[in-house]
């Protein structure tokens, strides 16, 4: 039997009203709830997002947007703490920096949206978002209410997902969905592009996302790739893309988690790189708590690899820079799952992160180096 949905509950105009309540990344409805419109200043949504009041916005949509735009802005402008704790390591300095993050997020969300049943919203100026709710939140049921930086990154996603991010290792496009780590990083790719290939003839790719590397597999001659995820709307993606590229008779998709039955002369995978709790869906991809897929990873798929073939391990030192993993604990991993290192290829970060010495993690971000592992049997 199917659970309720969550309820909204406010009061408007001196009477009770109630809304079914959406958040993607599995929120509770906030318990206090205010009317708010274009006569709201910032310094009283502030106040009353960090008191944990939500806003219901019933004032022009791009006033609204212009709220949210300001209380980041006030958020960042919050007057230094001469009691805040200075961090004394790089793990410290990595969970204050999440810490704020999520309460960030927090205050954020708390300028809520009202949906009609059709995915249209009834505010002066408000834009034409039902593609862009059809294509994460399914087929239109009822109405219902949402943040609006939710919203925010709904439109971000479906332009993502419509221009698509150039692979210069494809010489084309993926077009990344809602929740599915888009490949933007490219460095980890242009190693999976020239390894020296173990055998053309089966690859396993575990954890596909939006099926970049089984692409990649694909146009470098590997003849049938199995590829696994636990993530429907990652195997959706990946089957988008696969099609569109012209690999799709080359890659089956299976929806398991971690690997699919027998073995291969190549299993590649590229977990989440930092072990720590992911705060929303996206953060899948990139935060893995207490290392659980890497480690499943590594104790098993000895059980998947031909005698002679290989596992490639695609990922950055960066949690080793944070303090939040041992390069010790990594090798006792490797050894303990029946492992060898016989190669690894290197690669420094491009992104604009890795050179702004104003981001509170650059200290880390300045070492980091994303490798490809080639493991074998023992």
């Amino acid at each position: 039997m199917n659970s309720p949905s969550p309820q909204l509950h406010w009061i408007e105009n001196d009477e009770a009203r109630s809304c079914r309540w959406h958040a993607e990344n599995g929120a509770p409805p906030p318990k206090r709830v205010q009317i708010a419109d274009d006569r709201m200043n910032t310094e009283t949504a502030y106040k009353l997002a960090c008191e944990g009041t939500a806003l219901l916005w019933r004032g022009d949509f791009h006033n609204g947007k212009q709220l949210l735009q300001s209380l980041a802005r006030r958020i960042e402008k919050k007057p230094a703490n001469k009691k805040a704790k200075v961090p004394t390591s790089a793990s410290e300095a990595f969970h204050l920096h999440r810490q704020a993050q999520s309460q960030r997020a927090r205050v954020l969300a708390m300028v809520l949206i009202p949906f009609e049943a059709d995915y249209s919203i009834s505010l002066r100026r408000a834009p034409d978002v039902k593609l862009a709710c059809a294509e994460v939140y399914g087929e239109p049921k009822d109405a219902f209410v949402a943040s609006l930086r939710e919203l925010l990154g709904l439109i971000g996603a479906h332009e993502w997902r419509k221009n698509g991010v150039t692979i210069k290792a494809l010489d084309a496009k993926i077009h990344p969905y809602y929740g599915v780590f888009s490949p933007v990083r490219g460095e980890y790719i242009d190693l999976l592009a020239k390894a020296p290939l173990p055998s053309t003839e089966l690859a396993f790719d575990i954890g596909v996302g939006t099926g970049v590397l089984s692409a990649v597999l694909a146009k470098r001659g590997v003849k049938k790739i199995i590829a696994t995820d636990q993530d429907l709307r990652a195997l959706s993606c990946a089957k988008e893309n696969l099609d569109n590229l012209g690999y799709s008779e080359q890659v089956t998709l299976q929806e398991a988690d971690l690997f699919p039955a027998g073995r291969a002369p190549l299993v590649v995978c590229n977990p989440p790189w930092v072990p720590a709790r992911p705060n929303s869906p996206i953060e899948y991809a990139v935060y893995d708590p207490e290392s659980h897929m890497l480690k499943s990873f590594l104790a098993g798929v000895a059980d998947h690899m031909e005698p002679h073939g290989e596992a490639w391990l695609i990922m950055s030192d960066f949690a080793q820079h944070l303090g939040l993993r041992t390069a010790e604990e990594f090798f006792s991993w490797i050894d303990a799952g029946g492992l060898t290192v016989i190669g690894k290829l290197d690669i420094r970060p491009q992104h604009p992160k890795s050179t702004d010495a104003t981001d509170p993690l650059h200290a880390a971000r300045v070492k980091e180096v994303t490798s490809l592992w080639r493991l074998k049997l023992k």
